[in-house]
């Protein structure tokens, strides 16, 4: 049955008013910025908000990532000290932080549904909150078991730090400005990752390796107060969808899509949904007074039903295989926490030993490179992306094409397999410590960029079911950051450190520069999965509803 739809490909979006003839939607102050997606006229509409409503609002969310962040990475620049306190091995103390980022990934299923039907709020601080005695746990450790067992635990808690922010980006932003606060995101979720190893390394110093746990579990107990006090609803049901508007077909010319139309549902029908009505005979949304805004859990009208939310905790998995571009976005992602993991894996173990015999502190100091490294990736992958698709789309005629930020990923990706063999030939080979800091925030940098660009592209692809097509990636992702967390230390035992590192550097370079190739079948890719999206979101967590 005919659609509305048909020639439009998920993802392609009039981003830039070349002919200067949409005017009423530009973006305040700008000459040919379009905003996508369209607001609507409702003040309680979160792309309506001021900008230090925002700014609190997702500065919440980071508030989350960096005390969840914390709070799981404390131990990386201490295994040595735990593995000769407790007797469990530096292999088996890798081992169980590859359980912890499995269940980081599997237990999105659980979280994600919920914060899509319920409410982004109480998903967060349910978790940060929950997050706290897993750490506490980690303090008495006395077997491989018991570590195991903490890590799987802290993986299901915290297992929203992974999926949850990259949806509350875009209920706050705009399309043309997504990238930058995606990009900040991931500096500061692997930052945090990066920087506590830093503190913990001179905690341990000054009064043992149990006290860097219960660090972690102070900062954990912080970030959940504060975002209980703080943290506003950003959930919001609208009656516009990204790239269903006064737009693009899949021809790249202009079409007056008519915005008011509803997706098909999976059988062909047209499906309609309430408007949502708390304020007085007006369709926008009531404001909440801020004890109102304390409640945990929302039940907006026109949100998905409770069997629609089971369906959600299943469809992830489907996604990855009707939608090639999300498998794509969760393998290369997938890969830079793999070298990440990498990192964190031998650091200790590496530093600690001759020729540089590293105290606890100088590793942990050590740590203080891929912050740095961090904080450029961030800055490249994030606001200088969002500058680089502007661009092409006025080269474009207007259109925005997801596939045009990926040209970044050119520079990360020789700037990851170069870290790589700095680090690992370099350790191999006993060179100055100054070369194997400079290759741990090259590492670092690559690892941003990686993540905050297939993360951006995602989003962009499939805007109306991000939300559950990002379970997919990170699913993919925390599978084969466990499987190298599992294999790294076998896989050095067996080739040697030298040969080890100059193969994953080969490695991470080929996965990387499949970019080159989906640049070409990206958008033929989202056409073929342009049928399934229209069906998935007619029944998904994002519907047409305010």
């Amino acid at each position: 049955m005919a659609t509305p739809y048909n020639d439009i490909v998920p993802g392609t979006v009039h981003l830039v008013d070349v002919a200067h003839d949409m005017r009423a939607q530009h973006l305040a102050g700008n000459e040919d910025i379009v905003l996508v997606p369209k607001p609507s006229a409702d003040p309680e509409d979160p792309l309506n908000w001021s900008k230090k409503r925002k700014g609190l609002a997702i500065g919440m969310c980071y508030t989350y990532t960096i005390g969840v962040g914390i709070s799981t990475a404390v131990q990386y620049s201490v295994l040595t000290e735990i593995a000769d306190a407790t007797g469990i091995t530096v292999a088996e103390l890798n081992l169980g932080t590859g359980l912890m980022f499995l269940f980081l990934g599997w237990a999105c299923l659980l979280w994600q549904p919920l914060a899509l039907v319920f409410g982004r709020r109480g998903v967060y601080v349910l978790s940060s909150f929950l997050c706290i005695f897993p750490v506490i746990w980690s303090a008495y450790s006395t077997s491989k078991g018991e570590w195991y067992a903490h890590r799987i635990i802290l993986g299901i808690f915290a297992a929203p730090i992974e999926s949850l922010p990259e949806v509350t980006v875009p209920d706050l932003f705009f399309a043309h400005d997504r990238g930058t606060y995606m990009g900040l995101y991931a500096f500061l979720l692997f930052g945090s990752n990066f920087l506590a190893p830093f503190f913990a390394g001179w905690i341990q110093v000054a009064a043992g390796w149990k006290w860097v746990m219960y660090f972690g579990a102070l900062v954990q107990a912080a970030a959940t107060v504060i975002i209980y006090f703080f943290m506003e609803e950003t959930m919001f049901f609208r009656n516009t969808m990204e790239g269903v508007e006064p737009g693009i077909s899949s021809d790249g010319t202009t079409t007056p899509t008519d915005t008011s139309l509803t997706p098909p549902s999976e059988k062909g029908e047209a499906t309609t949904t309430p408007a949502t009505v708390e304020g007085a005979n007006t369709g926008f949304l009531a404001p909440r007074s801020y004890v109102k805004k304390l409640q945990l859990f929302v039940s907006l009208p026109g949100r998905p039903s409770v069997k629609q939310l089971f369906t959600m905790t299943y469809r992830p998995l489907l996604i990855m295989y009707h939608f090639p571009c999300v498998t794509w976005a969760g393998f290369v992602y997938g890969t830079c926490l793999s070298w990440y993991n990498v990192l964190n894996a031998t650091a200790s173990s590496i530093l600690s030993a001759a020729p540089y015999n590293f105290s606890s502190g100088l590793v942990g100091t050590a740590y203080l490179s891929p912050v740095i490294g961090a904080a450029l990736g961030a800055l490249w992958s994030g606001w200088s992306a969002d500058k680089l698709a502007l661009r092409l789309a006025r080269r474009n005629h207007g259109v925005r094409e997801p596939e045009q930020r990926l040209w970044t990923l050119a520079f990360s990706g020789i700037m990851c397999a170069s870290g790589l063999i700095l680090w690992g030939v370099g350790a191999a080979r006993g060179v100055s410590w100054v070369g194997l800091i400079f290759g741990l925030g090259m590492l670092a940098f690559s690892v941003i960029c990686g993540g905050s660009i297939t993360l951006s592209y995602n989003v962009d692809s499939f805007k109306e079911i991000a939300g559950e097509s990002m379970i997919s990636v990170i699913i993919i992702r925390n599978t084969l950051g466990f499987a190298v967390s599992y294999g790294i230390n076998p896989w050095i035992n067996g080739m040697g450190l030298q040969n080890c590192f100059i193969t994953v550097a080969f490695v991470s370079l080929a996965c990387t520069f499949t970019f080159l190739p989906m640049i070409w079948v990206g958008k033929r890719l989202r056409r073929f999965s342009a049928d399934k999206y229209w069906a998935y979101v007619a029944t998904s967590a994002a519907p047409v509803a305010h």
